[in-house]
């Protein structure tokens, strides 16, 4: 076997940014960060978010292609006098191209050592990229703030995770070299869901499970390795199978049965895996699909809620998660608008419709009148209550009905209303 102290986490990262895993939201094709990293210019960043989510990594990326010396600091151990000694280097041959000066962990820098980088980095003779995973805007310095772009990294994915472990088993594969290798995609998933979004987590994972693994015969991860070197429960969760999408489908339908504890026993089995990103679109979508507009505020809330989730991740994440679970459980209940759009989406695929009446159709434009659009049309404004009885529909479906107000309360209030205004009450 090939001996190779680094830990694995340092070995696996990528030489380029199109190998970076996750992160797409500022690294994808044409996303601000890439755009700023071709354009030859560098400004200063503060790079915000969890541990393990790549900042370092694009940090040396960052670097290399633009051909800068960089310096790493930690500012849990660095002091003034070492930012000093970086600045000392700027016009040496060895930093001919520039410096770009990494510091990790600014959030522990107090105020006077922040200022001391100002000088440094308004000269332009260092670009400065810092990180932290705190937010920035109670932990940096203002005068820093404003010189700086903040750029957000979140969590990775299990299934971006999954790519990256894949990734360094190809390498562990070749430091074993003739023996056989072998990692259960069962054992890689569950690392990959347990992490929490935290690839140097998973990473030391898979190296403990690596060495658990040898025998005479060769290296075998399994499963049962990785729940043994993660501390936490194997689950029956399979991003691709059937038990993924059961305990999706019991988490929306206690939800809507309007069961809270239910609901949030499923909660707890998604969290337990790790999935933030289907526990969010799940809750945003049982707040429009079965509370709908028997509380229009619910999925407003939700949203702040899963936002913060996301923002947190785990553990903390299930907190607001929580949240969101036992206010649409206990909330009231409409599908009045899935069955509306339903339904209109049904006509519109399976019924010759017909044309948009001439009153409605645009007349902003020279010509329009020749065409008679816009001639008849009555504006609602104009009229007491804001409502005056015309066409919308077109004439083939013009008595459709394809909204029925909800038996719930606010809905049955904005009907008692309209019944009012259109009878001229």
């Amino acid at each position: 076997m090939a001996e190779n102290s680094a830990p694995l986490a340092d070995r696996i990262r990528p030489l380029s940014l199109e190998d970076v895993v996750g992160q797409q939201h500022i690294l994808g094709k044409d996303k601000l960060l890439s755009r700023v990293i071709s354009s030859g210019s560098l400004p200063n960043m503060i790079f915000y978010g969890p541990s393990g989510t790549g900042k370092t990594t694009v940090a040396r990326i960052i670097a290399n292609s633009a051909g800068k010396k960089l310096y790493s600091l930690n500012a849990t151990t660095a002091s003034v006098s070492d930012i000093r000694h970086v600045a000392e280097s700027v016009g040496s041959i060895e930093a001919a191209g520039g410096v770009l000066l990494y510091l990790d962990e600014i959030q522990n820098f107090n105020k006077k050592q922040q200022q001391s980088l100002l000088e440094y980095i308004e000269n332009g003779s260092i670009t400065l990229i810092a990180s932290t995973t705190e937010n920035p805007y109670f932990y940096v310095y203002n005068a820093i703030l404003s010189r700086s772009t903040v750029f957000e990294f979140k969590p990775i994915s299990a299934e971006d995770v999954d790519i990256a472990l894949k990734r360094a088993v190809g390498i562990l594969k070749n430091d074993y070299g003739s023996l056989d290798f072998k990692a259960d995609d069962d054992a890689l998933w569950h690392i990959a869901n347990v992490c929490f979004g935290d690839v140097r987590k998973a990473m030391n994972m898979l190296e403990i499970c690596t060495l658990a693994g040898v025998s005479e015969k060769g290296v075998h991860i399994t499963l049962q390795m990785a729940v043994d070197a993660s501390n936490r429960p194997a689950m029956r969760y399979d991003r691709d199978g059937d038990s993924h999408y059961d305990i999706l489908s019991a988490f929306q339908k206690s939800v809507r049965g309007s069961d809270p504890d239910a609901a949030i026993h499923y909660l707890a089995r998604l969290v337990a895996a790790g999935d933030l990103i289907s526990i969010c679109r799940r809750l945003l979508v049982m707040a429009a699909e079965d509370i709908g507009l028997a509380y229009p505020n619910a999925i407003t809330i939700v949203k702040s809620c899963t936002d913060a989730a996301k923002e947190l991740g785990f553990p903390e994440a299930q907190i607001p998660l929580a949240e969101a679970v036992i206010l649409l459980a206990t909330a009231p209940k409409s599908n009045s608008a899935v069955n509306a759009i339903g339904a209109a989406l049904s006509d519109f695929k399976n019924t010759d419709t017909g044309d948009i009446p001439k009153h409605l159709k645009d007349s902003h434009y020279k010509g329009a009148a020749k065409l008679g659009n816009g001639l008849t049309y009555q504006y609602p404004h104009n009229f007491p209550n804001h409502y005056i009885s015309q066409q919308y529909l077109p004439d083939n479906i013009k008595n459709r009905v394809y909204y029925e107000y909800g038996e719930n309360k606010t809905e049955q209030a904005a009907k008692e209303y309209w019944d009012k205004v259109k009878k001229g009450k």
